[in-house]
């Protein structure tokens, strides 16, 4: 352990040379000799010149090599929650030096720099090229989705994407009211909105006013603010169950944050479109509307987006001030295919992939791919400056982008084979479960007509039947109320003393008095009286008021054929707020588990999650005792449900059709199992075929944006190196490492092509425009 040495003298910037101490992974020297040429200004641009990058401009005395500081970059992509304080430690014991925090101050900061310099590298790089103009990243980053050719077939949807929040890379604010050091704003990046942009949108949704029993004491700034949901007139099934969901997320302080996450959207095959920030929030409405109003300004018309909360979200958007572009573009929104399963199933016959024409067998699950990933950078950044943060963010995605696009081959042709081996063995097993059920095609098209129908119109009330089921109602607390008076009127009377005489008309006797020792008895006696007198008047003029509107001529008695069939109507209803009460509970344990199985969660969130999980499993044992006592109670009863089947219940379709009380629901032949396994398996075949039609035309486009990449690389390194500029070299690095990763995805087009059952066109087309 040795202390570092110190230079043997300290040059001036007149000097041909001088002698540093220096860090550097590869030679593990402590020192070097950096000339100083005639035309080098300062210290600081001879180091650069000698391959050193220093962290301060004038009189530096610690140096780092650019290519040590190249290592910890390509170390920080591939493994982003490495952290510069063990890159120190590492760099220390290879020195046999130890651990200083001065090592690390000085590396972190020549660190920053480094990337810096590569911003500019990489933007120097795009502009030789003609890739800096405005939204090119986004139009051409993913050429399967944008590089649309002049011959290929229409698609229903021209674009797939999906968006999603995040919290994982808050930052927290200052403490104690303190001010950042760090000022610097990082504006080089193009996947950020500006806030600016994003909050446009601030005032287009309210935020809907809490239940009366919510204890939360959000102090939210933003708690004027609508999220996604709150663009609906009406509250959904869905919408309870995503707020549910989402409640212990909006139940955490946001004030201590700054940046509360990231709200992100990606092109179906990964690549990321466009980022923002969620500034001492939760998921506000104006976020997604941000990103759908560059969906909209850039991308064009027919685009299909995933969101968990997809399905009320196009409401609130329809709502808004994109509304009419929304609608006129031909787009539309649906949730994804993990968290569809937990929407109610009249919304998944609507919204779920599975059942949406045109997207293939995409399950629009790219961002939870994307998070857990991300979610690596989450303790790198928690601590950072705002400039840091970002930086450290658009580094990640831009790494992420080129091995999305590294993976494109493989993926598409991934996904041909599956969608090949669905139409192969699905056709067979539709084909034979047909015959077997005597069964169509067109008989699976008409059951989901049917179904439909049937679920469109599964609880709803006419108005007759709640006003009904409110006078039932008043006239059992009329009764109820009437008894306890009834005791009420004994109860009063019997406080009255045995021996009690009027003292103003009577003689006082020597009897002892015993009124005042019953006084306090007497006036509790007198005042419930009064109140359940005062109760029955009011019930009396409601009661009255009932019978005029539903015309009954006579008041209804217990024993009546209309008094018991509005009881079984009730029995019905607690039946069913008893079954949607423990739905409720079953889904968000299906979300607890999900989150439960996250990578990168921490310790102490999973064991939360964990005792809440237990928790919620006591809350579904009582759930499921009084589901059974209200099924019970119907007409005939319905079976009972025990603990284990409840706790295996993955599907909320499940629930839904135990919604269906009458005999009408088992008389209809698509509510049969074997029905319904059909009916998926051919909506399946239909997304597999639709699948194929995409790989095919996405396929063709991937290889036209290669061969006119090749062309373009060829003609502007010709002219770089006919000029001398100084950056044909980066140019013709970024070059070199595309073209063989372009080499790699042609054997995959080329096994795509030469495949049996490939029905696209072979081989490149001309680029639209």
């Amino acid at each position: 352990g040795e202390a570092h040495p110190t230079p043997s003298h300290v040059a001036s910037d007149r000097d041909s040379a001088f002698t540093i101490d220096v860090l550097d992974f590869y030679s593990l020297h402590r020192t070097a000799t950096i000339p100083m040429p005639p035309d080098c200004g300062t210290r600081a641009e001879a180091l650069v010149l000698s391959g050193f990058l220093s962290s301060v401009p004038l009189q530096p005395s610690l140096a780092i090599s650019l290519k040590t500081l190249e290592l910890l970059r390509r170390i920080r992509l591939f493994k982003a929650s490495f952290s510069i304080e063990a890159f120190t430690k590492l760099l220390c014991y290879y020195y046999a030096l130890p651990y200083r925090r001065t090592y690390r101050s000085a590396l972190s900061d020549a660190f920053d720099i480094y990337l810096q310099i590569m911003c500019e590298v990489r933007a120097g790089v795009s502009r030789a090229l003609g890739r800096d103009g405005p939204n090119w990243r986004v139009l051409n980053a993913c050429p399967p989705c944008g590089y649309q050719l002049a011959d290929e077939p229409p698609l229903l949807y021209t674009r797939l994407f999906a968006m999603d929040g995040n919290n994982s890379l808050k930052r927290l604010a200052p403490l104690g009211g303190r001010r950042a050091g760090d000022s610097r704003v990082f504006r080089d990046s193009d996947y950020f909105l500006p806030a600016a942009f994003v909050n446009t949108f601030a005032g287009e949704v309210r935020a809907k006013p809490k239940p009366e029993d919510d204890d939360d004491d959000d102090d939210d700034e933003s708690a004027e603010e609508g999220d996604p949901t709150d663009g609906m007139t009406l509250i959904s099934g869905c919408t309870k169950n995503w707020k549910a969901a989402a409640a212990e997320e909006k139940k955490r302080s946001w004030g201590i944050f700054d940046e509360t996450g990231i709200f992100a959207s990606a092109c179906r095959h990964g690549l990321i479109l466009w980022l923002v920030d969620m500034i001492r929030s939760g998921e506000l409405a104006k976020y997604p509307l941000a990103i759908m109003a560059k969906v909209m300004e850039v991308l064009g018309d027919r685009t299909l987006g995933g969101f968990d909360i997809g399905c009320s979200f196009q409401e609130t958007l329809k709502a808004s001030s994109l509304g009419p572009a929304f609608i006129k573009s031909g787009s539309r929104l649906c949730v994804n295919a993990f968290h569809g399963y937990a929407h109610n199933y009249r919304c998944q016959l609507h919204n779920h992939p599975n059942i949406v024409p045109g997207i293939g067998l995409e399950d629009l699950e790219v961002m939870e791919r994307i998070f857990s990933a991300s979610n690596h950078l989450a303790p790198i950044v928690r601590y950072a400056s705002p400039y840091r943060r970002r930086v450290l963010i658009d580094a990640f995605f831009h790494h992420w982008d080129e091995e999305k696009y590294q993976n494109l081959g493989l993926m598409l042709y991934n996904n041909f084979r599956q969608a090949q081996d669905v139409v192969a063995r699905g056709t067979i097993e539709l084909s034979e479960a047909l015959e077997a059920l005597q069964l169509t095609v067109q008989d699976l098209q008409n059951f989901r007509e049917q179904e439909l129908l049937y679920f469109h119109t599964l609880g709803k009330e006419p108005p007759r039947d709640v006003h009904a089921v409110t006078y039932v109602e008043r006239l059992q607390e009329l009764n109820a109320i009437s008894a306890d008076l009834d005791d009420a009127e004994d109860v009063f009377l019997s406080t009255v003393p045995a021996d009690y005489t009027p003292a103003l008309f009577l003689p006082a006797t020597n009897v002892p008095v015993t009124y005042e020792a019953d006084l306090s008895a007497t006036r509790k006696a007198e005042t419930r009286r009064r109140f359940l007198r005062e109760r029955q008047k009011v019930l009396m003029l409601e009661v009255a008021a009932l019978e005029v509107k539903l015309g009954i001529p006579h008041r209804w008695q217990p024993g009546d054929p209309e008094y018991i069939k509005v009881m079984e109507y009730v029995a019905q209803r607690k039946y069913h707020r008893a079954l949607r009460h423990l739905q409720r509970l079953v889904v968000q344990r299906l979300f607890e588990l999900h989150r439960l199985n996250l990578a990168q969660t921490a310790y102490r969130i999973r064991t939360h999650i964990a005792k809440q999980l237990q928790k919620r499993s006591r809350a579904i044992r009582n759930a499921v005792k009084n589901y059974n006592t209200a099924a019970a109670a119907l007409k005939p009863p319905r079976p009972p449900l025990d603990w284990e089947r409840v706790s295996h219940m993955t599907f909320v379709e499940e629930f839904e059709l135990l919604q269906g009380t009458g005999s009408d629901l088992r008389e209809k032949p698509w509510s049969e199992p074997v029905v319904r396994e059909t009916t998926r398996l051919a909506n399946k075949i239909e997304r597999a075929q639709e699948e194929l039609e995409r790989v095919a035309v996405e396929t063709r486009r991937l290889h036209t944006s290669i061969c006119d990449e090749e062309d373009l690389f060829r003609v502007v390194l010709d002219d770089l190196r006919s000029r001398g500029d100084p950056w044909y070299g980066p140019v013709l690095e970024h070059a070199m490492r595309r073209q063989r990763t372009n080499a790699r995805i042609l054997v995959y087009i080329n096994k795509i092509y030469g495949a049996e059952g490939f029905t696209g066109t072979p081989g490149p087309g001309q680029r639209v425009g």
